[in-house]
């Protein structure tokens, strides 16, 4: 499935994921800088993806962890510093969760410092999820 907007293009097609750059952009996240290319490699193989692109390059990624029936874990969402603050990140939620596979599903995330942007969504903060952290 794929979403269009101006010069960029969300799409839910595996094959089109650039590696190199799910990679670096994780890289450069709180939560992904420790991922080796090969877990990344793995992550996106077992997951429902999101590239975003503008002109053809991938600028964002985001993935899925979902049973497309009742729960989805909404994951990795990240978007290129020079096109933040321009609405992308919110675009490519809405894209994400009105996606036909998931759309009557439970979210959840994480996240440290995007409570707003999910927040517009319906995402609630609450004390209830619990986490541990992978074993190495």
């Amino acid at each position: 499935m794929e979403w269009r907007r101006d010069e960029c293009t969300v799409s839910d097609d595996r094959t089109k994921v650039d590696l190199g750059v799910v990679a670096k952009l994780l890289g450069e996240t709180y939560w992904g800088h420790r991922r080796p290319p090969h877990v990344v490699e793995r992550l996106i193989e077992n997951s429902l993806c999101f590239s975003m692109f503008s002109r053809g390059e991938q600028i964002g990624f985001a993935r899925l962890v979902t049973d497309r029936t009742v729960f989805s874990w909404l994951s990795d969402l990240v978007i290129e510093e020079s096109f933040r603050r321009k609405g992308l990140g919110r675009w490519f939620v809405e894209c994400i969760l009105n996606h036909p596979d998931v759309t009557g599903t439970q979210f959840v995330l994480q996240t440290r410092n995007a409570h707003r942007l999910y927040g517009k969504f319906g995402f609630e903060l609450n004390d209830k999820l619990m986490t541990r952290l992978a074993l190495a």
